[in-house]
């Protein structure tokens, strides 16, 4: 999910809320490190009133364990900070410890890749997911959305379990979803949407299980600038 940071911004204004009454925490995850290298993506910075961003190491830049970086102003990290004696240093991580291997494989992976590199596995993501969504819609005719800021491609739940399990695929109620990383490519694509279009002949088209059910929702035209194919079609 997508917030836009100035409408946040903007309504808290209109309110009235003093600065001293929100904390603004702007979680990144996968999407804050690709941000950056998207036209027309809005800006994310300590230039205006936030108070903490977050971002995981272990999704576009591939570090082998689960991780993150979360970067706040001096004033909040001072409120969790302790003093520890037999260190004879002050600790300010949240648990008391971090793990030193995963700092290690984030600044390998960051002089590894570079800007330059890091942007092309952005493009590389945003176009791929741009050709997924093309395929699903136009060559298996199934339903399918595609947000304009994400590389998180969501479609109508194949009827297949098997199909499933397979690719991986991640599911909710009667939707499923795909994140486009730098390692999917074109010719995976193709053959995942022909397996698509094999289980879609073999057993049919799932159909909403309730009317504000996932699938349902996702012919809204909230969804982003993406087409549509309506799941009645066939």
């Amino acid at each position: 999910v997508y917030c836009t940071l100035d409408r946040i911004l903007r309504i808290l204004k209109t309110l009235g809320i003093p600065r001293e009454r929100y904390h603004i925490h702007c979680d990144g995850a996968l999407f804050a490190m690709m941000m950056p290298f998207v036209d027309y993506a809005p800006e994310i910075s300590f230039e205006k009133p936030i108070d903490s961003i977050a971002v995981s190491g272990h999704k576009m830049l591939g570090c082998p364990m689960p991780c993150g970086i979360s970067l706040t102003k001096k004033e909040h990290v001072k409120k969790v900070e302790q003093r520890i004696d037999y260190l004879n240093s002050v600790d300010t991580t949240i648990m008391g410890s971090r793990n030193g291997q995963a700092a290690l494989y984030l600044w390998y992976s960051l002089r590894k890749k570079g800007i330059s590199g890091i942007q092309q596995d952005v493009v590389h993501c945003m176009e791929t997911a741009c050709y997924l969504r093309d395929q699903i819609t136009e060559v298996a005719g199934m339903s399918c959305r595609l947000n304009d800021l994400s590389s998180t491609v969501v479609l109508e739940r194949p009827m297949d379990d098997s199909f499933v399990k397979r690719w991986q695929l991640a599911c909710e109620e009667d939707i499923a979803h795909v994140v486009v990383m730098p390692n999917v490519t074109r010719p995976k694509i193709d053959h995942f949407v022909k397996e698509l279009m094999e289980q879609k002949e073999k057993f049919g088209r799932r159909k909403p299980h309730r009317e504000d059910s996932p699938l349902r929702k996702l012919a809204s035209s909230t969804w982003g600038g993406s087409y549509v194919k309506d799941f009645r079609e066939t």
